[in-house]
């Protein structure tokens, strides 16, 4: 194997279509390493009691790429050993701590917000971690 073929690659999408857990995860997968670890987020059917139907998601794409492209950075400088990182988001140990680290700080960081639709009534959402969310909330 051509050892340039396994030079640590960063892979981010946002997409309004269904992603695809296959080709995420064909993406990462690397000789050099014996996991891949993937989070894949899903809709509940509720919150705080009230019945979600389903979420849309918007994002300032460019921000949200720049945003993402940081917390790849801040993945491999933490986590040397990783190897290849994807970030798709539809509109061992040391690698599930770094997949728990992006997650968190997706959610802390990048500017993507949610419209959860219920039966009678829809209500926009941002992350309660991000840093620009009001604390009188």
């Amino acid at each position: 194997m051509d050892e340039s073929e396994d030079v640590p690659k960063d892979f981010i999408k946002l997409k309004s279509e269904k992603l695809s857990v296959d080709e995420v995860s064909e993406l990462v997968v690397s000789p050099s390493c014996g996991a891949v670890s993937l989070f894949i987020g899903t809709t509940r059917n509720n919150f705080e009691g009230k019945k979600v139907i389903h979420l849309e998601y918007e994002a300032y794409i460019s921000m949200a790429e720049t945003e993402i492209k940081k917390i790849c950075r801040n993945i491999r400088q933490k986590w040397p050993s990783v190897k290849h990182i994807a970030v798709h988001h539809r509109l061992g140990a040391e690698s599930l701590e770094a997949v728990m680290y992006c997650i968190n700080t997706l959610k802390a960081s990048v500017p993507i917000w949610k419209k959860e639709i219920y039966e009678d009534e829809y209500s926009w959402k941002e992350n309660k971690e991000c840093f620009w969310a009001s604390s009188e909330k």
